[in-house]
């Protein structure tokens, strides 16, 4: 029974960390994007904390009741950094932009709460084969894989120069993970990712010195609703919502897919819709409660969320895939949110150390990504929606900004993700070019 406390313990600690890893970087970034003060990154931060933490424990209670966190989805930081960019060259005023946001996510979210309540999200499963969730996993995983790697060395939009000691600690940080996930005993392996963090926060100090936690007047601070102000709509946005629900809806089924592959819970298609539509995994109750989240994160005004794909590699690579230790990980984020003292002080997590820790938990999305293409043959047609894909998802990346500017708002959201384009030219693909019956 020690013990089995003793695991819970580390278990949430570990659960806590991930989320809390994947909430410190986004605040910043759109910080940085929207030229918010200190006083409003902290602001943003804490809201944060409070959305991930309590979108992860109602999606884990009564959405898809898998040990999937939310955290801010790459689409909407994408919608984000485009709208926030736009505004800079045209002048135009930041709030006004952030409001107009805030409404676009009331309207994905009722539209996600919608399909989910008449049941379309099973009948929409059918769209999003294993082709297409792999396609979705491997690109998301090549998308990702250059915003860490740029957080590894230190590049950001403020800054491009390079602190060799930081590249050392970080690309350390990075193999140690790795390498206890692979070749770690015990609970060494199980915890690989919250020991490469500690060591490399350690490492960190020693390289650059210790951090002060910025001093707080208040012992606890309610995180503010429509700190933006009231939402507006304008048509452009409600259109681009709508999309955006769409692709929402495909990082819903993918992350159950992944998190149910990783758990064994699936081994043929027959099997993966009886346990989808199923107490675990329920697509019916996750796109319901991932549009009341959704919902949560325009009313505290941060990122939207949305079920982590990745959180399947995390649990791949350390084997925590018990609730209660994630329960207990989300309670705990929800609780700092409210604790300035504490949240100012886990804000000093050095990034470059939280990204290579993440980073390698992160690999493992290719390989899930992978696994899930070839459970069906990889004949002539497969291969070709697959290369495609690949090819002209992971070509858009590459592709400057500046492509895009020309074309009209909802189109630059669109074709300027590349995971979007590859997600979408796989599953267009797979409905039109219908395998030969032989």
């Amino acid at each position: 029974m020690k013990n089995l406390k003793l695991e819970t313990g580390i278990g949430s600690i570990q659960w806590f960390v991930f989320l809390l890893a994947n909430s410190l970087t986004l605040p910043i970034v759109i910080g940085q994007v929207f030229n918010l003060s200190v006083v409003e990154i902290s602001g943003l931060m804490q809201r944060t904390f409070l959305v991930v933490g309590l979108s992860s424990l109602l999606s884990a209670w009564l959405g898809h009741r898998l040990p999937i966190p939310d955290g801010p989805a790459g689409i909407w930081l994408g919608v984000f950094v485009i709208m926030g960019q736009m505004a800079a060259m045209q002048g135009l005023g930041q709030t006004g932009i952030l409001q107009l946001l805030m409404g676009g996510m009331l309207v994905s979210g009722t539209l996600l709460i919608i399909i989910g309540s008449l049941g379309w999200m099973n009948r929409m499963l059918k769209f999003f084969t294993p082709l297409v969730n792999g396609v979705y996993l491997m690109i998301l995983a090549f998308q990702l894989g250059g915003v860490f790697l740029k957080g590894m060395i230190g590049i950001n939009n403020a800054s491009s120069q390079i602190h060799i000691g930081n590249v050392v600690v970080s690309f350390a940080v990075f193999a140690l993970v790795l390498a206890l996930s692979i070749w770690g005993k015990g609970w060494m392996k199980s915890y690989a990712v919250l020991i490469g963090m500690l060591v490399g926060w350690l490492a960190f100090v020693l390289v650059n010195g210790a951090q002060m936690v910025p001093p707080s007047s208040t012992i606890v601070s309610i995180p503010k609703v429509f700190s933006w102000g009231l939402p507006h709509l304008d048509v452009g946005m409600v259109i681009s919502s709508i999309i955006v629900a769409f692709v929402l809806i495909s990082s819903i089924i993918a992350s159950i897919a992944a998190m149910q592959q990783v758990l064994g819970e699936r081994e043929s298609a027959a099997e993966t819709t009886r346990q989808l539509n199923g107490e675990r995994g329920s697509l019916k109750n996750g796109g319901i409660v991932g549009g009341v989240n959704t919902i949560l994160s325009a009313v505290f005004s941060t990122v939207g969320v949305v079920p982590f794909s990745v959180a399947a590699g995390f649990v791949r690579m350390t084997g925590q895939s018990r609730m209660l230790p994630y329960f207990i990980a989300c309670v705990t984020l929800v609780a700092v949110s409210f604790l300035p003292v504490i949240y100012s002080m886990l804000s000093l997590l050095p990034g470059p150390v939280a990204y290579a820790a993440m980073f390698a938990s992160f690999t493992q999305m290719v390989g899930i990504g992978l696994i899930s293409v070839l459970k069906e043959p990889l004949d002539q047609r497969r291969l070709t929606i697959l290369g495609v894909s690949l090819s002209l998802g992971v070509g858009v990346m590459f592709l400057p900004q500046i492509v895009f500017s020309t074309l009209p708002t909802v189109l630059q959201y669109v074709l300027s993700n590349g995971v979007m384009v590859g997600m979408l030219i796989a599953l267009v693909l797979e409905q039109v070019w219908k395998p030969s019956s032989k």
